[in-house]
């Protein structure tokens, strides 16, 4: 079984389908999910986090339906997550700021200390701990952010732009991170940052329009861009990531076309 799986998965936001019918199963390593503005990758990121619920489809995290008040509980005490729009009290140091979240997440009391020193350290703000977060550059909250999400060791994380603010350096040390995170949890990042997912995940998922573009290894989608006809900017798996885009927009095309 799968640590995550999605059945016909649909979220509507008024008249705007943002999910359609959705099936997806992901295993422990790190993922990337990648897709143009708009196309779905929050809402997805969204309810695997179990902070909005779906229009219509099954989910199931670590084997547990959480449609289930009782297993959705249970799951949230394992899993991590960073939304895009990442809130924090500003007048909580570091410290305080993760032990809140460590709190919430019922993580035994006698660890919360040293997960908390652990965790900071890991995101590299372990000269901070004791900073207030409203004296912190943007690029050291959103480590408090990655720092909170992975307090209680996750099983599965779910990380929604997290280099968002990071200078190249930081991101060269969270795609470390992300690789022995990986180890022994299942990573889902959401990202519009194709060399991040080339440099930190195995897998890759597109999305477009609320659909799935394409599913497979960063090196199918690298060959993919090898492959492609169109020699214009960026590289190999960059050029893939356009050429799988296109694909999938000829064929829905031709799906239109044929109705």
């Amino acid at each position: 079984m799968s640590t995550i799986e999605v059945a016909d998965l649909t979220v509507r936001h008024r008249k705007t389908v943002a999910l359609d019918a959705v099936a997806l199963d992901f295993d422990p390593g790190v993922h990337g999910l990648l897709g143009p503005n708009g196309a779905g990758k929050t809402s997805l990121i969204r309810v695997l986090a179990t902070v909005a619920a779906p229009t219509a489809g099954r989910v199931e995290l670590l084997g547990r339906d959480v449609s289930s008040h009782r297993e959705r509980a249970e799951v949230r005490r394992r899993l991590g997550y960073l939304p895009q729009e990442f809130g924090y009290y500003p007048g909580f140091t570091v410290r305080e700021f993760v032990s809140y979240v460590a709190w919430l997440k019922e993580m035994p009391p006698q660890s919360v200390p040293a997960a908390v020193e652990s965790a900071v350290e890991r995101v590299g703000l372990g000269g901070r701990v004791d900073a207030k977060v409203k004296t912190l550059s943007g690029g050291m909250i959103r480590r408090v952010g990655i720092a909170q999400a992975i307090v209680n060791e996750p099983d599965v994380l779910f990380l929604d732009e997290p280099t968002a603010g990071l200078d190249p350096e930081q991101r060269v040390e969270f795609r470390e991170l992300l690789r022995d995170l990986g180890a022994r949890s299942t990573v889902l990042v959401s990202t519009h940052l194709v060399e991040d997912v080339a440099a930190a995940c195995s897998q890759v998922t597109l999305i477009e329009k609320g659909e799935v573009a394409f599913r497979g290894s960063t090196d199918e989608l690298t060959i993919l861009g090898k492959d492609s006809a169109d020699e214009s900017g960026g590289n190999a798996i960059e050029r893939g990531y356009t050429a799988a885009l296109r694909a999938h927009r000829t064929a829905v095309a031709g799906r239109g076309a044929r109705r």
